[in-house]
């Protein structure tokens, strides 16, 4: 049975992706990549043409605040009717209101239909996204959830916002702005339809919990399983504290390289990049390597203490070495990878809760969803209490850190779990037997 199911192993099972499931992590990259497009230069769009910067924090802000709550939704959304079926609304709402924010919204340049659109887009992505979670850790064996949970990861930020951004990059000269925009509604759209109708996988087209559990329930168990596994409150506070500080130091790190250190802004872009190709490659190696050294070890080591010693080193290292590009790349790759070191959290909270996968990733998602918020109120609460001053903030996070690397100490698999992930692997490998 081994040999046969070894000789069967292509390409994708090879590195870690499920076979059932290829084509949907290409859909999903393609999805991403659309979506991002307008992450570069949305925001100077919007004072280019008559909108302040107190509108633009106000469309980001309601934007982060519907992106959490659909996060949380695609939870218990995919336990009722499937995560295929989420991704089908995502892709339609997101089409549907991306239209919107494009022709009642931008075109006449209507402050009050963009700030509408754009707040309800962002209901639209996570459906599509988290529900694809659910749906590989409904189909995926516990043995790859690692692996599968960084290809997750690395489809999802290479195209928010790396490969959007770059190719709003080099089609604004040839197109312009606004036509680039329509151009992130063809592929969101083209990526959704390559997920969705060449992905045949049959756990994800079926109601994950089943018709007796009633639909209040699905709901509310989303919600009362932070209470009644603690542990998955655990896991959702890490995963705030994960980005947190990504969002944070969008906020106030060009300020710090183009004005405080006299970086040129060609030099802070290229930063960026190589930070966020940095964490899109960690992604996947720390899900691998989570598959083999174990999940908690890599979030806890790699991600927790990494990071406490990743952020001072990247505030401090372009003081210490003035003007030596190098020497801060170094710094900010070794930042984003310590970001990428907490992918195995998707893998892991499947193992800890394994009858209720998608209500423990959907805490998941809303830590993903909060983080954007957190980060920049942990910058304000710094100011407030400390006053100004860059350190008080990096130390800050330092901490924090730190602390999540204990918290994510208390993240163990029961021995009930550990039964029962057992049993349904022994159930897949004999399904895979007569298969064979």
């Amino acid at each position: 049975m081994t040999e046969a199911t070894s000789s069967k192993r292509g390409l994708a099972e090879i590195l870690g992706i499920p076979r059932s499931l290829f084509w949907a992590f290409v859909g999903l990259l393609l999805f991403m990549v659309g979506d991002g497009v307008e992450a570069g230069y949305l925001d100077t769009f919007m004072l280019h043409h008559g909108h302040n910067q107190g509108f633009v924090n106000e469309l980001f802000t309601f934007y982060g605040v519907t992106v959490m709550i659909a996060a949380w939704f695609s939870g218990p959304l995919s336990d009722l009717m499937g995560p295929k079926k989420v991704m089908w609304i995502g892709l339609f709402l997101w089409a549907l209101f991306e239209v919107g924010f494009l022709s009642l919204g931008l075109g006449p340049n209507n402050g009050s239909m963009i700030l509408l659109f754009y707040t309800l887009r962002g209901f639209a992505y996570p459906l599509f996204a988290y529900g694809f979670l659910v749906w590989i850790a409904a189909a995926t064996p516990t043995s790859m959830l690692g692996s599968a949970a960084g290809w997750f990861w690395f489809s999802f930020s290479a195209g928010l916002p790396t490969l959007g951004s770059q190719f709003a990059r080099y089609t604004i000269p040839y197109l312009g702005e606004v036509k680039t925009f329509w151009c992130s509604l063809v592929l969101v759209i083209i990526g959704g339809l390559i997920a969705l109708l060449f992905t045949h996988e049959p756990t994800g087209k079926k109601r994950l919990l089943p018709e007796s559990v009633p639909t209040k329930d699905i709901f509310f168990g989303s919600l009362s399983i932070m209470w009644r596994e603690p542990k998955t409150l655990v896991a959702g506070i890490v995963r705030i504290i994960d980005t947190s500080s990504e969002y944070a130091f969008l906020a106030i790190m060009p300020a710090f390289f183009v004005d405080e250190l006299h970086f040129s802004l060609e030099q802070w872009l290229n930063l960026l990049s190589l930070i966020f190709l940095s964490n899109i490659l960690f992604n996947l190696v720390s899900g691998m390597v989570a598959d083999t050294l174990g999940h908690r070890l890599v979030v806890s080591v790699f991600g927790g203490i990494g990071g406490f010693i990743a952020i001072p080193l990247f505030y401090y290292v372009p003081l210490w070495f003035t003007g030596n590009f190098w020497a801060v790349a170094a710094a900010g790759i070794f930042y984003g990878a310590t970001v990428a070191a907490f992918v195995p959290l998707s893998g892991l909270m499947p193992q800890i809760v394994p009858r209720e996968k998608a209500a423990a990733l959907s805490i998941l998602g809303l830590g993903a969803g909060a983080s954007t918020w957190v980060g920049p109120a942990i910058v304000a609460l710094c100011s407030a209490v400390f006053g100004p001053g860059m350190q008080y903030v990096i130390w800050t996070f330092a901490v924090i850190y730190l602390a999540s690397a204990g918290m994510t100490l208390v993240l163990t698999i029961s021995p009930e779990a550990r039964r029962y992930n057992e049993e349904v692997a022994a159930r897949g490998e004999q399904t895979t037997a007569v298969g064979h």
